[in-house]
């Protein structure tokens, strides 16, 4: 349908309600009445509570952990709303789960990350609004419009405020050089790479690091922390290359598997995620600090519906 409301609703899946409160609040809209449940046999039930004909309509939801149940609820909701004649609908996927399988790295794979574009556009999306996607390319999987915001700048600004002298930026790995490299620059500091070999998923090894890291405060930065193992060894490596206070942050914190217990008995003074995916109280550590991405998102839903350029956002969060 593409065609733009005459007013903002804000709905969430259960993934990350809080996100989507504050996402509300900053546009000074209510949260929309919508009821996401299961029936007894485990099918995910959808019931939107006031009407959206005509609205544009947002439906925050990441795809992070229970990562099924979360996908299916974004697709229903979507046609829930699309059934009910709304405007316009946009799926803000703070977090875009499945998109690690982005491409045939080896024979038989599949390609997860195109095959959730093709479902999401199926239950009739018109746009997609989404951060710091694991690969670029993602974007072009979808035949729909596509929002990429980056966390960087929110992260570029929190550690240009705390003035950390002798302060080096560095990739845990070949994969963040790009993201690592638009920090370093905009901070005015250098940067080093950690580069190492994976012998088998979820596994790292160290082998070198590129660039000068003795007797300097080190910041390490990842598109997201998954079981920690990559960020974890990199930290280790470097202090025994006389690194001295670390640092280390991302967007996304995953934090699946062995994660929480390997950053506490890291040698990482302070890790600064994103709350892109909701951190529960079990996974909350002293290490850990959490910067809200909802004025980002809030400032782009309202670009969008009034039609405005989104560039801004790309480079900074003031403003």
């Amino acid at each position: 349908m593409n065609i733009r409301g005459n007013e903002i609703k804000i709905f969430s899946g259960n993934s990350n309600i809080t996100l989507a409160q504050k996402i509300a609040d900053g546009l000074g809209v209510p949260l929309g009445e919508a009821q996401v449940k299961k029936f007894s046999d485990g099918e995910i039930s959808i019931n939107i509570n006031e009407s959206v004909r005509g609205a544009d309509t947002y439906i925050v939801q990441s795809t992070c952990d229970p990562v099924n149940d979360n996908l299916m609820e974004l697709l229903i909701m979507i046609d829930a709303l699309k059934r009910a004649s709304a405007g316009r609908i946009t799926a803000v996927i703070p977090y875009y789960g499945y998109a690690r399988q982005d491409r045939k790295a080896k024979s038989r794979d599949p390609i997860t990350a195109k095959l959730v574009a093709d479902l999401i556009e199926a239950a009739g999306a018109d746009r997609v609004l989404t951060m710091d996607l694991h690969a670029n390319q993602i974007q072009g999987y979808f035949d729909i419009p596509v929002d990429h915001l980056l966390g960087g700048p929110i992260l570029v600004d929190y550690f240009a405020k705390k003035q950390i002298e002798d302060l080096v930026v560095v990739s845990p790995d070949h994969g963040s050089v790009k993201r690592v490299r638009a920090v370093a620059e905009k901070l005015d500091i250098p940067m080093a790479i950690v580069d190492k070999r994976r012998p088998k998923a979820n596994i790292s090894e160290v082998m070198n690091i590129i660039g000068d890291v003795k007797d300097k405060n080190i910041l390490l930065i990842d598109d997201m922390i998954d079981t920690a193992g990559t960020l974890v060894n990199a930290a280790e490596a470097i202090r025994k290359m006389g690194g001295k206070e670390i640092y280390a942050s991302c967007t996304h914190p995953v934090f699946s598997g062995p994660a929480i217990q390997r950053l506490k008995d890291s040698c990482i003074k302070e890790i600064v995620i994103l709350d892109t995916i909701a951190l529960p109280k079990e996974k909350e550590m002293d290490k850990i600090r959490v910067i809200s991405s909802a004025p980002l998102f809030a400032k782009a839903i309202y670009k969008t519906f009034n039609n405005e350029s989104l560039s801004i956002l790309f480079e900074s969060t003031e403003g």
